[in-house]
């Protein structure tokens, strides 16, 4: 049986309009968008006027899988990102034992294939993600992978890097890199700046960041591969991708929304869910990210999902690792903190979120609501206001730092492929 959406507010990214209208699924498929359908033959769904917009694609999750299962899986981070509206994402490779040849993509590949979500994978780029020697990249690319990124660690030897880049341009594959030169990050928790002075912790220099992306550019240069950087977090890296792009280098970069709509500043009580990596910068730096964003320097906005176990984020801040749970939370946070607040509009917030990352990862007939693309749909409530608590959050783990913050315009519905994959009860707990 097919589906019949009606009297949504349909947001039709690249188009840039929102318009209501009534959509037709069929066979998984966007079948018909007009202003008026009537079919007594399909299941019908009335959605009042709220949002219809299309399947969010998040570029960088971690699901712990295999090897640290006590903090996410596939299955567990899956439904979070159902839950946030998502029908995509893209698996980062920090497991153990870390997909450097083609075993652990297959394993993936088995214990999703019944999952209700559009499940990327990337490959390590070094063995053992060591940056010593190269991982079996032609095996991964025949495996299924779309991108190959050491994530978490940078990859420091410059031989090894553009070695990597020239077979990932004779492959077509996607390198990501997370831009940190370790030796001038120097095991840093925090932000180098007023408040790492204040509050006594080691911090972590923006030229570590900017030195890893000019690099990395420059290999990108020479090679001609396409690089994509993640988590960007600094003002200067936003201007050596804009000078990248103005080059035509095949380059692109995402953001954080924590990145977007938090600093420093926060970690004044010491809480451990904002320990992230890259750190969260100072107020003049957020606001280079976010005029980055409306440029289109910033192609991109990935949660970098980073789950842990209450147990690990409970120690001493030193001692906590980095990362925070963002999956559930990024719409809701990027709808009431920038789109509320007028710093951006809802269109051009979803094309970060949708359209973009489409492209980047080569994905035909998805990240918009078009006739002929696959029924990759979330429904969002523009009223819906909600306390964000453990409770709410269907994930293995709660390190998420917006506890106990309101929240407005969640998703109720997600559809996969013309298939009601989550909805939210009225409580909002699934």
């Amino acid at each position: 049986m097919g589906m019949l959406i009606k009297n949504g507010n349909v947001v039709m990214v690249e188009d840039g309009k929102i318009s209501k209208m009534d959509v037709l699924i069929d066979k998984g498929i966007i079948a018909e968008i007009s202003p008026e359908i009537n079919r007594n033959d399909v299941e019908v769904i009335d959605i009042e006027e709220k949002f219809l917009i299309p399947g969010l694609i998040d570029m960088h999750v971690h699901f712990r899988d295999p090897g640290y299962t006590h903090k996410e899986d596939i299955h567990s981070g899956s439904k979070a990102a159902l839950a946030g509206g998502f029908t995509g994402v893209l698996m980062m490779p920090n497991t153990d034992p870390p997909p450097d040849n083609a075993t652990v993509v297959y394993y993936w590949k088995e214990k999703s294939k019944n999952i209700p979500l559009n499940i990327l994978f990337s490959g390590c780029i070094t063995k053992g993600r060591a940056g010593k020697e190269l991982s079996k990249l032609h095996e991964l690319k025949e495996a299924g992978v779309v991108a190959i990124t050491d994530d978490g660690n940078w990859v420091a030897n410059g031989a090894v890097f553009r070695h990597a880049m020239e077979y990932a341009a004779a492959l077509d594959l996607l390198v990501i890199t997370h831009a940190e030169e370790p030796t001038i990050a120097n095991r840093g928790v925090i932000n180098e700046g007023y408040w790492s002075t204040v509050l006594g912790l080691r911090g972590i220099p923006k030229a570590a960041e900017n030195v890893a992306i000019y690099r990395d550019i420059e290999i990108a240069k020479i090679t001609g591969a396409k690089l994509h950087v993640a988590h960007l977090s600094t003002a200067e890296g936003v201007r050596l991708v804009a000078a990248a792009k103005k080059l035509g280098l095949k380059v692109t970069a995402e953001v954080t929304p924590y990145h977007l709509v938090l600093t420093d500043e926060a970690l004044a009580g010491y809480d451990t869910n904002l320990k992230v990596n890259p750190p969260l910068r100072e107020a003049e730096e957020q606001k280079a990210l976010l005029k980055g964003l409306l440029e289109g320097v910033i192609d991109v906005i990935a949660t970098d999902h980073a789950p842990h176990a209450s147990y690990e984020k409970n120690v001493e801040f030193n001692d906590a690792p980095f990362g925070m749970e963002g999956l559930e939370t990024a719409f809701p946070v990027l709808y009431t903190e920038l789109v509320l607040t007028k710093k951006i509009t809802l269109e051009k917030l979803l094309l970060k979120m949708t359209v973009n990352p489409a492209k980047i990862l080569q994905l035909p007939k998805q990240g918009d609501i078009k006739k002929g693309n696959y029924a990759n749909l979330t429904i969002i409530d523009p009223k819906l206001t909600l306390k964000v608590s453990e409770e709410l959050l269907v994930g293995k783990s709660k390190n998420n730092p917006f506890l106990g913050k309101t929240l407005t315009g969640w998703p109720v519905m997600t559809i996969y492929q013309g298939i009601v994959a989550y909805q939210r009860l009225l409580k909002g707990v699934q």
